[in-house]
């Protein structure tokens, strides 16, 4: 069971920097209705790699209660070693590779934000913004 779920994890996992790659690239040409089709996808492997993952916790603690007194790699046969050290390097993937998403996220929230703020200028009251008087400016018709 636990090579199963080590390998239904790493699907996952490679889906999800898939679908991570796609992100970045729509986010370079502005195709946000393509992001957000995509988000529940994304959702859905997400939370079915969380939960595979809960399994190789579970199975690899039953293996080391079952065999109290040895070594987890020596209960482990070539196979699931192999797809550990898959997991580890695919998970360090993901992490750059959402650094680099979380960046282009950034900058286009600053860009989007900086746009508000020059069409309805605010200031800080307390800890809320509120729209100052110059805001009259903008006029929207119905």
């Amino acid at each position: 069971m636990l090579s199963h779920h080590l390998q239904g994890a790493l699907s996952d996992l490679r889906d999800i920097i898939e679908i991570t790659n796609s992100d970045i690239n729509d986010i370079k040409e502005a195709h946000h209705d393509a992001q957000f089709a995509r988000l529940p996808l994304k959702e859905e492997k997400i939370k079915s790699f969380e939960s595979k993952k809960a399994m190789i916790d579970y199975e690899i603690s039953s293996l080391m209660t079952e065999n109290a007194g040895i070594e987890l790699p020596e209960l482990l046969d070539e196979q699931q070693h192999d797809s550990l050290a898959q997991l580890r390097v695919e998970l360090s993937n993901l992490r750059k590779i959402n650094k680099k998403y979380a960046k282009f996220v950034l900058s286009v929230s600053n860009l989007y934000n900086s746009f508000l703020e020059r069409l309805v200028p605010t200031e800080m009251n307390g800890y809320e913004k509120r729209a100052t008087s110059k805001a009259t400016l903008l006029q929207v018709r119905v």
